[in-house]
């Protein structure tokens, strides 16, 4: 992903929205920082879409006995 300074994305913003409508977004950078990302809305659309981790353990389709009990000893020993 490339990275534009703000005053540059400003003056050819045609051409950057062009660019991440065909898949190639930019990283915007103001004094060196960088402060925003111009994508294409198709992108923006999946990005949103996606659920979190505890959305889909939520989701999961099965019963409590499904998962198997968790185990008392312990995985790993540690040295003091």
């Amino acid at each position: 992903m490339r990275e534009i300074q703000l005053k540059e994305a400003k003056a050819t913003l045609s051409a950057v929205v062009d660019q991440a409508v065909s898949g190639h977004p930019a990283i915007i950078t103001r004094h060196g920082k960088r402060e925003a990302v111009v994508l294409s809305f198709d992108e923006y659309e999946k990005l949103t879409h996606i659920p979190s981790f505890g959305r889909l353990l939520a989701a999961f389709p099965g019963e409590e006995e499904d998962i198997p009990p968790r185990s008392k000893t312990p995985s790993r020993t540690v040295d003091f």
